[in-house]
């Protein structure tokens, strides 16, 4: 009964904001009376559909890059992002659980109009350049599997990801068996891959230690890339949103468990992600860095393996590509809708909004091909993962500002040594990516950046006034939003 009297409560305050993807919204039941194991099973899944973005094209180019040009020297750097990853991804779990509300939809509450325009603008570019990668990497498999065209692969691409969320209408759990299906196929054709290639297992040891970058541009941009490729910042929003897919108990320690379970689904997701990366690194070095050839393009990989390790083996890097690019696009189409809908508050259906996605992701890329041509694809896949990197900081500090506010927050806040951490996270990738723009654009480019938005968040804090008629009950529905929450809570207690 608690649980119908928070639901409907739910319900009203959907009529002012709508619910995050609000088609699969609570549609997850998680059994009351049940063993731990069975309700993990029922909450496992959004872990996985986040993972995804962690193993896409984007971090298979800048893995071979990495593997292929320093050998085992940055598989650290793999190390220290997914650790990234796994802090950062279970504070969207405490975001999205405890406040009932992703990122997205955090930051249009909290922040004025202009100020979240902005960060909707940036989330947008970082959406496009994962979109990037993954429709590129999946038009490079097509191409090598059954000699598609890669403009025409594209395309292709765009549709079938489309049939594929179709499955969303047969319950969402089908959705995550299909994509949990499509990382079980890359990690078993890489773990067949790592078999063939018999890298050194003592430098990958070593590899696994913190050292020093090696005195090269080219090595920081590559571990950047690295970075932006596993910590993406789109994935912050799906995530917060995706746990709200489950119907848990809306009580106090039915919240709790949801908040563990969770957690320990994004830990267990998280890994097999490591494992991915790890072994696209480790065989580039086992194979190109052993034999001193650098590697530039998939295409290039996947003919090198042919004559390295066999058909066999070639086939399943273009298996594994495949699988890789057809699970990021789906969870990036999702992505694309939640950042829409949460910033904009746009009140379209979601097929719509997920075709705008894909548009978004399809021309840029058909563009980029036709300038670039075939030759460049790895160029753009690793550009576009560098551009990712850039965008963390912009989701990375509204997130820790959000988990870190108890009102918000309430018996969830983050806990001290947490808000610590992440702050050194955050700040410590934010000075990775200013030392990077710095070498690429020069230091007279990157002033004028920084003061361009000084000026900016000056205007929004100190000038700009939100107008009484566009302050309607939608605008802001933080504070109400939280006192029905705790009134459900309350009332699931008693």
């Amino acid at each position: 009964m608690a649980l119908q009297e928070q639901d409907k409560a739910i319900q009203l305050d959907g009529d002012e904001q709508k619910n995050s993807l609000s088609d699969a919204f609570r549609s997850v039941i998680v059994p009351r009376d049940a063993s731990w194991l069975r309700k993990f099973f029922a909450v496992a899944g959004p872990g996985y559909m986040v993972s995804v973005g962690y193993m896409d094209p984007g971090n298979w180019a800048t893995d071979l890059a990495g593997g292929a040009k320093f050998g085992y020297t940055l598989l650290w750097v793999i190390v220290a992002s997914n650790l990234m990853a796994i802090l950062l991804q279970t504070l969207c779990v405490r975001l999205g659980l405890a406040t009932g509300r992703d990122l997205a939809q955090a930051c249009r509450d909290s922040y004025k109009k202009p100020a979240a325009v902005a960060l909707w603008a940036l989330c947008e570019i970082a959406i496009v350049a994962c979109d990037l990668a993954e429709v590129i990497g999946s038009a490079v498999a097509l191409k090598l599997l059954f000699n598609i065209p890669l403009i025409a692969g594209v395309l292709i691409t765009g549709a079938d990801v489309l049939l594929m969320l179709g499955l969303m209408k047969f319950g969402f759990k089908k959705l995550e068996a299909f994509v949990i299906a499509l990382v079980a196929t890359i990690a078993v054709c890489f773990g067949v891959e790592i078999f063939h290639s018999q890298p050194i297992w003592g430098d990958v040891a070593k590899g696994l230690v913190p050292t020093a970058l090696p005195h090269d541009k080219e090595a920081l941009a590559i571990a950047l890339g690295i970075i932006g490729a596993t910590v993406m910042p789109h994935n912050l929003y799906l995530h917060s949103s995706l746990v709200q897919t489950r119907a848990h108990e809306k009580t106090q320690s039915g919240l709790r468990q949801a908040i563990q379970l969770n957690t320990v689904d994004t830990v267990l997701s998280l890994m097999s992600a490591f494992f991915v990366n790890a072994a696209i690194l480790i065989v580039a070095a086992a194979v190109f860095y052993k034999a001193g050839i650098a590697v530039d393009q998939l295409e290039q990989a996947h003919e090198l393996l042919r004559p390295a390790l066999g058909g066999a083996a070639a086939t399943l890097f273009a298996v594994a590509l495949l699988a890789s690019g057809q699970s990021s696009t789906i969870t990036g189409t999702l992505a694309g809708q939640i950042v829409m809908e949460g910033f904009l508050k746009v009140r379209l259906d979601p097929w719509k909004q997920r075709l705008a996605t894909r548009c978004l992701a399809i021309v840029p890329a058909v563009a980029l091909i036709a300038v670039f041509g075939d030759g460049r694809t790895n160029s753009l896949l690793v550009i576009s993962q560098v551009v990712l990197s850039m965008q963390l900081p912009f989701a990375i500090f509204p997130l820790l500002a959000f988990t870190s506010d108890r009102k918000r927050m309430g018996e969830h806040v983050s806990p001290v040594w947490l808000q610590v951490v992440g702050y050194v996270v955050g700040t410590l990738i934010t000075v990775l990516n200013i030392k990077l723009l710095a070498d690429i654009i020069g230091p007279i480019w990157l002033s004028a950046l920084v003061i361009a938005g000084a000026l900016f968040a000056g205007w929004v804090m100190f000038v700009y006034r939100e107008r009484s008629e566009d302050d309607d009950s939608g605008d802001r529905p933080t504070r109400d939003h939280r006192r029905i929450d705790r009134r459900g809570l309350e009332t699931a207690e008693g």
